[in-house]
């Protein structure tokens, strides 16, 4: 019964989201990760993380598109320079 309560508050949980609230803070999510995984060294990790956000970006609307489209390009950059050295 526990986990039935528990489904149902966390489908209205999801449901009372805001889709482009959420696809903002998980293209945020993603370039802090591929930021972390850059910083780590892990390159293929960095790079699944980088592809994910470019595919995520253009469905983000909104003010906040400039800055991740800026973040990626960084991203991109970071990628290219630790993949060549």
């Amino acid at each position: 019964m526990a986990d039935e309560l528990d489904a149902e508050a966390l489908a209205a949980q999801l449901a009372a989201f805001d889709v482009d609230e959420f696809l903002v803070a998980t293209a945020s999510s993603l370039a802090s990760l591929a930021f972390a995984k850059l910083e780590q060294g892990n390159l293929g990790q960095a790079k699944r993380a980088i592809d994910a956000l470019g595919a995520l970006i253009p469905q983000v609307g909104g003010e906040l598109k400039g800055d991740l489209e800026r973040a990626l390009t960084s991203l991109q950059v970071a990628y290219a320079t630790a993949a060549t050295a």
